[in-house]
């Protein structure tokens, strides 16, 4: 997929599927009157990763860029994981098995690693599964407004 923009419309379709399926969970509007443009510029952190057995960044709109100090084309080459510390894998492992038991899940706090060796919280985030109009489980997600530097 290549970076969000005018020319291919923000990647509409994807962005759909973000919007959609956190609607269909949650029950609420991920950015209220967005549209693709809207969530690639929203003023918090979006990602999400597709369901290979390594997990592998699809998504990450302009704050989540620069929050993890990481153009477009290295994040959607980088496996989710290494979103985090080693240390720090089995409390975000133990997130998803969570998410993944009860359909979501809100209120998520951990650390996480830019791609520079920042480290930062995350708070309040919000980790939702993508699925696309025939039912299928294509991925994973996470918006959060709060985190802090460590």
């Amino acid at each position: 997929m290549t970076e969000p923009s005018r020319i291919n419309n923000y990647q509409p379709d994807h962005a759909r599927l973000l919007m959609e399926s956190f609607q269909g969970v949650a029950g609420r509007s991920l950015l209220e009157g967005a549209d693709a443009k809207a969530l690639y510029h929203a003023p918090f952190p979006i990602l999400s990763h597709n369901t290979a057995a390594d997990p592998v960044l699809t998504y990450g709109n302009l704050a989540a860029q620069e929050l993890w100090e990481i153009g477009w084309d290295d994040l959607t080459a980088l496996p989710s994981r290494l979103t985090a510390e080693p240390a720090e894998r089995g409390q975000r492992d133990a997130m998803f098995a969570e998410m993944r038991a009860k359909g979501f899940i809100e209120n998520y706090a951990g650390i996480r690693v830019s791609a520079t060796g920042k480290r930062f919280e995350i708070r309040n985030a919000i980790i939702w599964p993508l699925i696309d109009a025939a039912g299928i489980k294509v991925g994973e997600a996470a918006a959060f407004r709060d985190y802090r530097f460590l």
